[in-house]
């Protein structure tokens, strides 16, 4: 049975100097975060669903923080967690976490140690989405949803992207980070020879209009889709080394009216539906062309 909060009566006296809480801290201090979370390696799983989608994806739980409703239904995931499950009440949840937690629970998960973009390409992906410059955890985490759920086989990131671990990353995809391989290039301005030596057709998509629409784009047994960051979209670089332009063709009437392009998470859900156009994914993982 986890420990509720009055059993540990110095919870009460300064929530934010006790060190068995350090990892939930000022958690919408993005740079802070990012700087604790890097130094600790770990990062925070919020909500039930989350959570267990994290321990089933083998992330090593470092303690659990929840409130008092929250402690039956994850009774099976806290046993045996000991003094690292933390039961508090709401006022103090969000005195906490500097924010109220709505999903009543959060997890603070031990990382992984990341594959390199080689050892992810190397397990045979036939799909590969790959983001540039994108910052918006959110933005992120919507993606990695998009691609995991259209069977998009491994996401490589610039080394600008956002952290795909990041809370809020995580909470937009519902665990579907988990979901789905990534790996982080070491290397910008040569990332893309990497794919091109694993044999990927890559594919830049881009507003232009004048660009390859992306239905009818030009297929190999292996192909990297590029997207761009969320205002400048592709670097000229990356869009001159792509093998191809391709487009998603906008309505005229609309683009007479200005609206020449969609955000960059409805892009990429369109983008990812035709990336996989004559790829069926199996439920075990294999793929048939």
């Amino acid at each position: 049975m986890p420990e509720a909060a009055d059993s540990h009566p110095d919870l009460h006296r300064d929530l934010h100097r006790d060190p068995r809480l350090a990892d939930y801290a000022n958690l919408r201090d993005v740079e802070l975060r990012k700087s604790l979370e890097a130094e600790h390696g770990l990062f925070i799983a919020e909500g039930e669903k989350v959570i267990r989608r994290a321990v089933a994806a083998g992330y090593p739980v470092r303690s659990v923080l929840l409130t008092r409703r929250w402690a039956d239904s994850l009774a099976d995931l806290l046993d045996g967690l000991g003094d690292r499950v933390h039961v508090v009440e709401d006022r103090e949840m969000e005195e906490i976490a500097g924010f109220p937690v709505h999903r009543g629970a959060l997890a603070a998960m031990d990382r992984k140690p990341l594959p390199t973009v080689a050892e992810t390409l190397r397990g045979g992906p036939r799909r590969v989405l790959v983001l540039e410059d994108l910052v918006d955890h959110g933005n992120v985490g919507a993606i990695f949803r998009c691609a995991a759920a259209l069977g998009v086989h491994a996401v490589i990131l610039s080394p600008r992207c956002a952290d795909p671990l990041y809370r809020r990353a995580v909470k937009v995809s519902m665990g579907a980070v988990f979901a789905i391989p990534y790996a982080r290039m070491t290397n910008w301005y040569d990332g893309l020879a990497e794919l091109r030596e694993a044999g990927f057709l890559t594919l830049a998509l881009t507003p232009d209009q004048g660009a390859t629409p992306i239905d009818t784009a030009g297929t190999a047994d292996r192909v990297a889709l590029l997207l761009g960051s969320e205002g400048d979209g592709l670097s000229s670089h990356w869009l001159h080394e792509a093998d191809q332009p391709v487009c998603i063709p906008m309505s005229s009437a609309a683009m007479s009216l200005g609206v020449d392009s969609l955000n960059v998470v409805a892009a990429a859900a369109i983008a990812c539906h035709g990336l996989m156009r004559g790829v069926l994914v199996t439920g075990t993982g294999d793929t048939l062309g």
